[in-house]
């Protein structure tokens, strides 16, 4: 058995990994969206595509496989709604910035008539393998694989969360014997969450009580609902307006409601918000107390850009996820600026920012891999830095461990 790295391997997206046995199996195939959308290194020949969840790092170039062959893709139902539309999203901002596009309409077509459905705990036979999914914890929909081939598993993670969120219980442990890992957070921790949601909630009451504007920009698919639900927790739903495709996100997450946990909260928090679904409902939202949450979460677009320079002092911007490199997000907290049609705007607003992921950190990524129990251990999925160290610190465990580069190939005998 052997595996090429075609992305995600020393980085952070387009996780591309194939896997070669008795058929070649590629594990996700997305995109790295920084200064500029980067691809998989090639799109070699495969027998079929695993789809870890709908996230664009991970599924944003699947389409591009059915240029040339036509494979089945497995995956949960949740995963194939939701990744329809991030991807037709894609389809529309690469038309619009006239950037590179890997597919089109009648791939995205044929990927959609070639998607294998899963439900958790359920095999599909393909091969002579046996492919099995699990919940990851991450976001609606997503999976932990594991990969039966004669005597060897191989479970690959995706993204993964152990602990509990509001809308989803802990990802499942799945024994293996090869184990292929995200390395997003080995090198940090991530708050009690308890206390995150205490603080966040605290701030909220307080830009209410002056008043202001919460301005909570939310990625569509997981974050949004996910803070949906903790306001509504807290009896916060009647100042909140949901806006951008966080609203049709959420639709399709409240269409598969055994995929996540709470499913009743999150659609009672659905109905007692407010939805923006034109021009009038913006301006009602601006004219506060409220509380917006809308895309982008990394305010490269979205709706997020027509409210972000109409705020009143006493509004704030609470940033909910992890900020890249190059993007606006990541200005707004290094310089207060952030670049709108061209131009670049100061921001004079307070900007907060809360770390509601939902990946493993250190301690729960090291609980993974001793309670799944490998031989070789595969560190994907983070920066050159964070695998290697987790790479390291697990041979000193004596487990087997590679933090592979892109284009590496790791060949194991057994």
């Amino acid at each position: 058995m052997e595996f090429k790295f075609y992305g995600g391997a020393s980085e952070v997206g387009r996780s591309a990994i194939l896997l070669k046995g008795q058929k070649n199996i590629m594990l996700d195939f997305g995109v790295k969206i920084d200064h500029k959308a980067e691809y998989p290194v090639s799109v070699p020949h495969v027998d079929a595509v695993v789809l870890s969840h709908a996230h664009l790092d991970h599924s944003g170039d699947v389409p591009a496989i059915y240029n040339s062959m036509l494979v089945p893709t497995f995956g949960t139902e949740p995963t194939l709604a939701l990744s329809n539309l991030l991807l037709k999203d894609s389809m529309k901002l690469a038309r619009m910035q006239h950037l590179k596009q890997t597919f089109h309409k009648q791939q995205l077509h044929t990927f959609q008539n070639h998607y294998v459905g899963m439900d958790y705990n359920k095999s599909a036979e393909f091969g002579g393998m046996s492919i099995e999914m699990h919940d990851a914890g991450h976001i609606s929909g997503s999976a932990i694989t594991l990969i039966e081939a004669g005597n060897m598993r191989v479970v690959y993670t995706g993204d993964f969360k152990l602990s509990g969120q509001y809308l989803h219980k802990g990802a499942d442990v799945v024994k293996s014997d090869v184990l292929i890992t995200e390395s997003t957070y080995a090198t940090r921790e991530h708050p009690d969450r308890r206390e995150l949601i205490s603080r966040f909630i605290e701030n909220v009451k307080t830009v209410i009580d002056n008043n202001g504007i919460a301005l909570v920009p939310v990625f569509a698919v997981g974050r949004s609902q996910e803070i949906l639900t903790i306001l509504y927790e807290h009896n916060l739903s009647s100042f909140v307006y949901l806006d951008g495709m966080a609203r049709e996100a959420t639709s399709i997450v409240l269409r598969y409601p055994s995929f996540i946990s709470n499913s009743d909260k999150l659609k009672k928090a659905v109905q007692a918000s407010s939805t923006i679904s034109e021009h009038k409902d913006r301006m009602e939202a601006l004219e506060g107390p409220s509380i917006i949450l809308t895309t982008a979460g990394m305010l490269n677009g979205g709706p997020v850009l027509t409210y972000i320079t109409e705020l009143g002092k006493s509004s704030a911007i609470m940033l909910t996820g992890y900020q890249v490199d190059g993007t606006n997000g990541r200005m707004l907290l290094d310089k207060h600026e952030v670049a709108i049609g061209g131009n670049v705007a100061k921001i004079l607003n307070e900007v907060q920012y809360y770390d509601f992921s939902a990946h493993a950190g250190r301690s729960d990524l090291y609980k993974y891999v001793k309670e799944s129990s490998p031989q070789t251990v595969i560190c994907v999925h983070g920066d050159k830095e964070n695998s290697s160290d987790f790479a390291e610190s697990l041979k000193l465990e004596g487990f087997d461990a590679y933090a592979p580069k892109i284009g590496d190939t790791i060949k194991l005998d057994k």
